[in-house]
């Protein structure tokens, strides 16, 4: 088992940042991208409830399958896309080495 993942996360102006996160902390790719400034601001504190972490998957890794709660929000949300994800619903574990997320707009 891998106790540190890479992933890359793309932040607004477009530039890439290869991150690394341990798997073992049980944090979730807002709390990844708020440790490094990527200007994400994760209001809620992960609860899902703001969608100001929404993130736009950018490589075929398959993700465990939004909660309904996660739904709920991104059909609130601004800037929406068919990859648009709650960066706080998406765990940091083996399963997501070499993920690839751009933050979405505000």
């Amino acid at each position: 088992m891998k106790d540190i993942i890479s992933v890359t996360i793309i932040d607004r102006e477009g530039a890439e940042h290869i991150v690394e996160a341990p798997t073992d902390m049980n944090l979730n790719m807002m709390e990844i991208c708020r440790m490094n400034d990527l200007g994400v601001e994760g209001t809620c504190g992960g609860m899902a409830l703001c969608a100001s972490c929404q993130v736009y998957v950018e490589s075929d890794r398959e993700l465990h399958e939004p909660s309904d709660a996660e739904l709920d929000m991104l059909d609130q949300a601004f800037h929406v896309q068919p990859n648009s994800r709650l960066g706080c619903q998406i765990k940091v574990t083996e399963a997501i080495d070499g993920l690839v997320v751009r933050v979405a707009p505000k």
